[in-house]
């Protein structure tokens, strides 16, 4: 991306947004393959997966908070819980890296499409933890959030600049 030079706290802030969108983009491309996962491996073979990755952890730690919580999702997975993961999961992926891709071609759409979407995603993020409790779905919400602010400011800097732009060729 070309950049016009700012004050040094612009500079941050675009560094910050360029580094939250390619995290945001590779967690799209992440929940992508998450998504083939559950749609092309049987519930019982990803259970028999889980077991086998946990088995270790349990031996050494019978408490391991994660290591039981994976094993305790995925004992009961149905295949249309899988089926529902796999649709959830590469909708919200492929929508992500479309998005992505957009902010980092700077094209003028994708900055409110953004905002509208990631806040959509973040507002049933917040109801699932209002239900679940789950840290790992707090801390991917601030995330979120974050990567929503840093959306924002670049917005307002870019429309500040095409409106001095603007300005300058009306004299």
């Amino acid at each position: 991306m070309i950049r016009t030079p700012g004050s040094s706290r612009e500079r941050l802030a675009r560094r910050l947004f360029d580094l939250g969108i390619i995290l945001k983009g590779i967690d799209g491309i992440l929940e992508i393959a998450g998504g083939f996962v559950f749609a092309f491996v049987r519930p019982e073979t990803l259970n028999a997966v889980i077991r086998a990755l946990t088995a270790n952890e349990l031996s050494e730690d019978p408490s391991d908070v994660v290591a039981n919580f994976l094993r305790h999702t995925f004992r009961h997975i149905s295949a249309s819980t899988t089926l529902f993961a796999a649709a959830y999961l590469m909708v919200h992926g492929l929508t992500k890296v479309g998005l992505v891709a957009g902010l980092l071609r700077d094209k003028r759409w994708a900055y409110p499409a953004a905002l509208v979407v990631l806040g959509a995603f973040t507002c049933y993020q917040l109801y699932r933890f209002a239900l679940a409790h789950s840290a790992w779905l707090g801390v991917l919400t601030v995330f979120d959030i974050a990567v929503i602010a840093l959306i924002w400011n670049e917005y307002r800097l870019r429309r500040k600049s095409a409106v001095d732009a603007s300005e300058r060729s009306d004299r």
